[in-house]
This record gives structure tokens, C-alpha cells and sequence, in this order.
């Protein structure tokens, strides 16, 4: 089955659109909601940063548990619910007027979100059917669409800068919650499937493979952080680079993302090519994470093509990472147990996501040029062992895989 931006008609287009909504209303707050607490809710960086960081760890626990009751209740049923919660905590954040109420609702909209990511893991698995993980690389690229349109609105919101135009980016992405929920609502109602009488309660935890992978992936995914992070920073501070390259090099890397993720993906289907592809991207992570290093000291039009080179191999990069990771995520867990698996390989990127400030910043910024090869040469370790961890989980599946997922789904709608 071929996927384009545009799924097939029924419960994978349902499915694309209610991405669509959500992922809008993500790229109106993902820059703008920590000006908005320190600018109109007048809270230090130092407060903001904290309470990110409590709200974060906590938000981790709700990954696995959730998941598993979105295998044990059906996923539509769970993700809905998940959608009304971040409804109510993204109106939450209207309404806070010190740093214990912005804790609190922080971390209320932590435990929906990473809740939200583990079930929607497990419904996207079902509506998937046997070409889950291609349609995950269509929904990765939608998903870059729908941030992209987002930020669109954000940057207008942000160079207005008043209070009630940060005030009306919230409400907006409040109101997309609500809009993915009523969409949501038109997918089948798909039945939990049979998990085996004498399998461990939480086989995910149980099973070594899974765990092990989980562990290198929270690793590898930090790449996702290095536009976010430390590039800005870096190209700022340490290169002669105009200060609005920074956007034009974010805007590159989503567009790649988009026009490559679909068709990488489709070549990206087994276990072995899984891990295969993960390899590929580590060593183009390693060549793009020298090239930015080496942008120190050039020219500032030298400056910008070599970075514009490295982000579009980090890119590429990104492209085969997403695409090997979505066909091990869904090859190495068990049918009637994905929502539970996709919990904990949220929380292994979650504790990723946590540890990257620390690593990329203190790392490439402190030492330069020679952090930066550091980094590359990190992500090429890595690249390097994850065909080595593919071929383990494929030979520990037999023990843990039931029934794989049947090919006529049901189509009860209520």
C-alpha cells in the first residue's frame, strides 16, 4: 500500500487529520510557551526551568502504566480520554499566577502528554494494520506539517508580543485538543486483542531485547534536540553566521523531513532494515555534527552553506533514525501488548530528552569544535551497535510475540 501526506480514505485519514490538528496547535506553543511564563506570568528562567524539569520527570511514569490499559481497553477509548485531559491542562496554563500552580498544571499536562503518546502508540498500530511502520513515517511527515503551520501563527503572535496575543496561542492549542478528540471520535473502536495466559503482566519490562533497545534509541534520539539546543547557540555565539539562519536551517530540516520521510520509510520494513537504517543515521549524524564544528571561524557566507549542508545531512539522518526506530518499535513488540511497549520507549525518550541539555550544551559549547566531534563520534557508537541490537531482539521474539495483529480490523463505531 503506498502513503503520501494524504492516507488513504477511512480510519487512516481520520487518523492523518486529527495528527494534523494536534501537531498545529504543538508548533503555536512549542517556542513560545516559556516566553509566555516569563513575560506575562513574570516568572524567572531559573523557576521556568525547574519546573520543566520536575514536570517532566514526574510526566515520565504515565508512559507504561496507560499503555497498558490502552492494550487492555482498547486505544481509541484511551487516546480520547488523553486528548480531554491536555484540553484541561492547556487552559490550566491561562489561569497560573506563581510557580506552584505553574508546577502543578505543568505537570498534569506532563502525565496527559506522555499518556497521550504510549495509547495513540498502540492506536496507531491498529489503524496502521501491516504497513504500521510506513504509516508512521506518513503521520512523522504530517506531523512536521502541522508544527510548520503552527509556527507560522506563533512567529506572528511573538513579533506582536502582547499579552493576550501569547494568551491566544494557548487557547488555540487548548482548542486543538478538543478538535482531535471530536475527530478521533470517527475511528473504529478498535477491541483489545488476546494477550497469552501465561505471559508476565508487564512483558514489556520483562523483556531484555526491548529494554536494551529502548535504552540505545533514548540515547540516539537526542539528535532530535541538536536544532533546538545547542545549534542555535552555537551559530549565535561562535560563528559568523547571520542570527536568522537559525530559522531558515529549521525550516530546511522540515522540509526534507516532509519530502523524504514517506518514501525512506517504505523502504524500512523489517527488524534487520530497522536497525540497518538506525546505523545509516548515526554515521550521517557524525558527519553533520563535524561539519557544524567546523563552521567556527569561517566566513559568514562560507559559515551558512556549511551549516546549510550539515543540517541537510542531519536531516537525511533524521529521515532513516525516524523510519528504523518506528519498524522497531512496532517489530519488536508483541500485538496485544504495543501500547504497553510504546510506553516504555516513550519513557526511555523522555529520560533522553532530560539528559540532552546537559550533554549538548556543556559538551558542544564548552569545548567547541572538538565537542562537536565528541558528539559525531557518540552518535557513530551508536549507529554502529544498532544493527547488533535489531538481530538480538529478533531472535528473542518468539518468546514474547503472540498472534500478530489481524488483517480485517473491527469497524464498531460508537
Amino acid at each position: 500500500m503506498r502513503f503520501s501526506l494524504l492516507p488513504e480514505p477511512g480510519p487512516q485519514r481520520v487518523y492523518g487529520l486529527a495528527t494534523l490538528v494536534n501537531t498545529f496547535g504543538f508548533g503555536l506553543v512549542v517556542t513560545s510557551l516559556v516566553l509566555y511564563f516569563t513575560r506575562v506570568v513574570h516568572l524567572g528562567s531559573l523557576q521556568v526551568g525547574l519546573g520543566l524539569t520536575i514536570s517532566g520527570l514526574i510526566g515520565l511514569v504515565a508512559g507504561v502504566p496507560v499503555g497498558a490499559l490502552a492494550d487492555r481497553h482498547g486505544p481509541r477509548a484511551v487516546v480520547r480520554v488523553t486528548f480531554l485531559v491536555q484540553f484541561l491542562s492547556a487552559l490550566g496554563y491561562l489561569f497560573i499566577r506563581d510557580f506552584a500552580a505553574f508546577v502543578v498544571v505543568a505537570t498534569v499536562d506532563m502525565l496527559a502528554m506522555n499518556a497521550n503518546q504510549a495509547a495513540d502508540g498502540a492506536l496507531l498500530r491498529r489503524v496502521g494494520g501491516e504497513d504500521a511502520a510506513v504509516f508512521r513515517s506518513a503521520t512523522h511527515a504530517i506531523t512536521n506539517v502541522g508544527i510548520s503551520l503552527g509556527a507560522v501563527g506563533c512567529a506572528i503572535a511573538v513579533q506582536i508580543g502582547t499579552a493576550d496575543a501569547y494568551r491566544a496561542l494557548i487557547a488555540v492549542n487548548a482548542l486543538t485538543f478538543l478538535g482531535a478528540w471530536l475527530v478521533s471520535g470517527r475511528l473504529p473502536k478498535y477491541e483489545p486483542l488476546p494477550a497469552p495466559d501465561d505471559g508476565p503482566r508487564w512483558g514489556a519490562l520483562a523483556d531484555p531485547a526491548f529494554v536494551g533497545y529502548a535504552a540505545h534509541n533514548a540515547l540516539m534520539s537526542m539528535q532530535y534536540m541538536i536544532l533546538l539546543l545547542p545549534l542555535p547557540l552555537w551559530i549565535v555565539g561562535h560563528t559568523r553566521a547571520p542570527g536568522w539562519s537559525v530559522g531558515a536551517l529549521l525550516l530546511l530540516n522540515t522540509f526534507i523531513v516532509i519530502a523524504f520521510q514517506v518514501r525512506v520509510g517504505r523502504t524500512v520494513t523489517t527488524i534487520r532494515q530497522g536497525g540497518a537504517a538506525v546505523r545509516r543515521a548515526g554515521l550521517l549524524f557524525t558527519v553533520s555534527c563535524c561539519a557544524i564544528g567546523f563552521s567556527a571561524g569561517l566566513p559568514g557566507w562560507a559559515a551558512l552553506l556549511l551549516l546549510a549542508a550539515a543540517i541537510a545531512v542531519l536531516s537525511v539522518g533524521e529521515v532513516n533514525h525516524a523510519a528504523g526506530t518506528f519498524t522497531l518499535d512496532f517489530g519488536l513488540a508483541p500485538a496485544h501488548a504495543q501500547g504497553q511497549y510504546q510506553g516504555l520507549a516513550g519513557l526511555g525518550l523522555g529520560a533522553g530528552g532530560a539528559a540532552a541539555p546537559t550533554l549538548m550544551i556543556g559538551l558542544c559549547l564548552t569545548f567547541g569544535t572538538v565537542g562537536w566531534i565528541g558528539l559525531g563520534a557518540f552518535f557513530a557508537l551508536l549507529g554502529l551497535t544498532a544493527p547488533a541490537i535489531a538481530r538480538w531482539g529478533e531472535r528473542t521474539r518468539p518468546a514474547f510475540l503472540s498472534e500478530p495483529l489481524p488483517l480485517t480490523e473491527s469497524t464498531n463505531y460508537r
